[in-house]
This record gives C-alpha cells, sequence and structure tokens, in this order.
C-alpha cells in the first residue's frame, strides 16, 4: 500500500508515517519517550489519505475513549481491507460494541467481580514469597526478575483463575507470548506472524476441550463462571468464552508481567523512589499507579470513528496512550518518576465503557510484589548490560532484567 504524505494540521506539520513507524525500532524500543513526546506535540495528523489519525494529547485520547460513537470494531475500518487477517479473527469483547459489547462485558464481570479479585491476595502473596525464596537460595546474588518473577507469578495467577489444571501452566507461557502479537499495529503491514496463527489455533483447541470438560465436571474457576454466567436469559456461547479466555491471557498476563517489570526498572532507575519505597512499603500502591503513568504496559489502542467523529466513518483514531500519560498539560514534570505524585488522570487502563475490567487484578498483583521486594530484597541493584526489551513496542516491557541484591530476607 503506498503510504502518502501526512496532512498539516492546525498543531503544523505532522511527522511522516516513518516516524509513527519507528516505535518498532529496535533502536527507540528501549526508550521511546523522546519520539513519542514529537508525536504528541505533532497531533493530530493524518496518514493514508486520512483513513488513519494519530492523537497523542490526553484531552483527545480521553475524549475519544469515551464517546460512544468511537467504535471498536476494528474490522470496519477503512484499512481492514489491507488486513484480511482481521475477519477471520476470534474476538473479545473488547473488539465490539454495544449491545453485544454490554451483553459480554456484563456476563462476564459476574464472573470477575471485586469480591474474586480480593479473595487472591493470599495466594498471590504465598507465591510471590514462594519465587522470590528460590531465587535467594540459588546462592548467585542475582534475580533475573521476568523470567523469576514478574512473567511466572501472573501466568500461574490467571490460569488458577481459570482452571487450568498446573500441568498444562507452561504451555501457556508460549501461547501468551505469541498471541500478543495480534495486539501490534502493522502501520499497513499485511503480514500476521504465523506463531500467532499456530497459538490461537492449539489455544482454541485447548480450551474447547476444557469448556467442554469444565460443563460436566464443573469447578470453582472463572472458566466455570463464565459457563454457567447469565443475564437476561443470555449465555455466553462456547465462542465467546474462547475469545474472552484470550483476552485475558494476553490481558492478564503479559500486561501484568511488564507492569512489575516496568515498575521495578524504574524505581531501580530512580534510587530516591527506591528508598522511600523500601522505608514506607505502604507506598507500593502509589508505586503501581506511577508506573502505570510513566511507562504503561499498553502503549496505545485505537478506535474508529463513525457518526461524524472524523472526516469520514471508518477512520482509524489511533491513541498514544502512553504519550498522553505524559502530556505536560495534565501532568507536572511527566517525564519525572514521583511516587507521591498527586492529581492527573492517567488512561493506561483506557477509559470509557471498554475500561480495563482486570485492572483491579493488575493494580493488587503489582502492590503485592513491590511490597515484597521492598521489605524482602536487600540492596537491590539493576545490571543494565542485561537489560533487554521485548520487540513487542505496543505491549512494553522487558524480555530480561538482572537484579543483583545482599539478600533475601
Amino acid at each position: 500500500m503506498e503510504r502518502t504524505a501526512p496532512a498539516r494540521t492546525t498543531s503544523g506539520a505532522a511527522p511522516r508515517l516513518t516516524g509513527l513507524s519507528r516505535l518498532g525500532d529496535p533502536a527507540v524500543i528501549p526508550d521511546p519517550y523522546p519520539l513519542l513526546a514529537q508525536l504528541r506535540e505533532a497531533s493530530p495528523f493524518s496518514e493514508f489519505s486520512g483513513a488513519l489519525v494519530v492523537y497523542g494529547k490526553h484531552a483527545d485520547c480521553s475524549r475519544i475513549l469515551r464517546d460512544p460513537r468511537a467504535s471498536a470494531r476494528r474490522n470496519r475500518s477503512l484499512l481492514a481491507r489491507f488486513r484480511p487477517d482481521q475477519a477471520s479473527r476470534v474476538r473479545s469483547f473488547l473488539s465490539l460494541d454495544p449491545p453485544d459489547h454490554t451483553r459480554l462485558r456484563r456476563l462476564v464481570s459476574q464472573a470477575f467481580t471485586p469480591r474474586v479479585v480480593a479473595t487472591l491476595a493470599d495466594r498471590i502473596a504465598s507465591i510471590t514469597d514462594e519465587l522470590l525464596t528460590a531465587a535467594g537460595e540459588t546462592g548467585t546474588g542475582q534475580l533475573e526478575l521476568v523470567s523469576a518473577l514478574a512473567y511466572p507469578l501472573p501466568l500461574r495467577i490467571i490460569c488458577e483463575l481459570m482452571g487450568v489444571p498446573p500441568g498444562d501452566q507452561a504451555r501457556f507461557a508460549g501461547w501468551s507470548t505469541s498471541m500478543a502479537h495480534s495486539v501490534q499495529p502493522g502501520f499497513g503491514d499485511q503480514a500476521k506472524p504465523a506463531e500467532a496463527d499456530q497459538a490461537t489455533a492449539e489455544f482454541r483447541e485447548y480450551f474447547t476441550e476444557l469448556i467442554g470438560y469444565r460443563r460436566d465436571h464443573p469447578g470453582e474457576d472463572l472458566l466455570t463462571r463464565m459457563i454457567r454466567a447469565e443475564s437476561e436469559g443470555q449465555r455466553l456461547t462456547t465462542e465467546e468464552i474462547i475469545s474472552t479466555c484470550v483476552l485475558l491471557l494476553v490481558a492478564g498476563h503479559e500486561t501484568t508481567a511488564s507492569l512489575i517489570s516496568n515498575a521495578m526498572l524504574a524505581l531501580l532507575r530512580h534510587p530516591d523512589q527506591l528508598a522511600a519505597l523500601a522505608a514506607d512499603p505502604g507506598l507500593a500502591a502509589q508505586a503501581v499507579e506511577e508506573t502505570l503513568r510513566y511507562d504503561p504496559p499498553v502503549q496505545l489502542t485505537s478506535r474508529v470513528s463513525t457518526g461524524g467523529m472524523a472526516s469520514r466513518d471508518g477512520v482509524i483514531m489511533m491513541l498514544l496512550l502512553s504519550a498522553a500519560c505524559r502530556d505536560p498539560a495534565v501532568f507536572t514534570d511527566p517525564d519525572v518518576f514521583d511516587l507521591r505524585r498527586r492529581g492527573g488522570d492517567h488512561l493506561a487502563f483506557s477509559a470509557g465503557p471498554h475500561f480495563c475490567l482486570g485492572a483491579p487484578l493488575a493494580r493488587l498483583e503489582g502492590e503485592i510484589v513491590l511490597r515484597a521486594i521492598a521489605t524482602r530484597v536487600v540492596r537491590p541493584e539493576l545490571d543494565p548490560d542485561s537489560l533487554a526489551y521485548k520487540p513487542n513496542y505496543n505491549l512494553r516491557g522487558p524480555d530480561r532484567m538482572v537484579i543483583g541484591f545482599d539478600q533475601i530476607r
């Protein structure tokens, strides 16, 4: 597809698409925020002859996320014909509009209540302590945070929550990583990684069998609750349950793992903030919120224009959430990591009808992990040479980071 020069807006000349696509440049991924600041200041600007408009300012992103005319059905956009995989993809309620979105979200939320999340606190703390203790017993004085803690903790929690047998949990790590590609914008690229297709097919086959088993052998798990969930005489179909499980795995695992890793990386790079947390572990919840603003695990999302929102219906509105979270019009000293920050409304969990259903669980896991590290890990220090990022620039987070320590209490 030919890439057209961007249109000029009241904000001035916009960067060309090469600027937007640079977000996927391996040299940019470790610190995309200077580029994001440029894109935010130039926004809104358009690409593909106006078929895609980029927004980076907080006010614009917040307004669009809350506007009922902003459609989540991305397969109906003007650019959808360049992504033939969109038509066949299994869709969760994240990609639906009312009334379908309302019905499915209501059904799923019955099985994902705050009460259910609250009951997981002890289990999250237990797994966290188990993983930290194991790291301390290696005798190396080092903790590879991603593989030893940030990745396995939310994986085990979401698998246990969905009723996946312990022996099958290792398979989910690979599926989660591969399926995360499905939320990676292609900026016109028609290719979809083959491993994402394969992972999705294997995941569907596995859960089709597990759903059938749970219908006959119900348990005390989220999958059973979704099977039983009913609202106004309606139930979730098998396809709807599978698509929701895909969403929960990617959103409930990949993003939480990145949240934990991003938080620790920010703390280690700001020793004064780490010292404040160590002195007062009660700041852990604020550390989670500041990380969500400062380095959110989900960098961008999109909506499709309807009802006169843009020059024509079907325009993709690309929302740079991470740029909005550092908008100086909303946040004082936005590039400063400050646990005691007050005010401002970050958009890390989106907003409006598609506000993240799993936000309470992600916050709880992040808070428990950071509090445990603050109280148990003595003199943590980042090995900067060990830091490597995942190639996925939308679901942003380290792929590897080694932390040295004197002791794990």
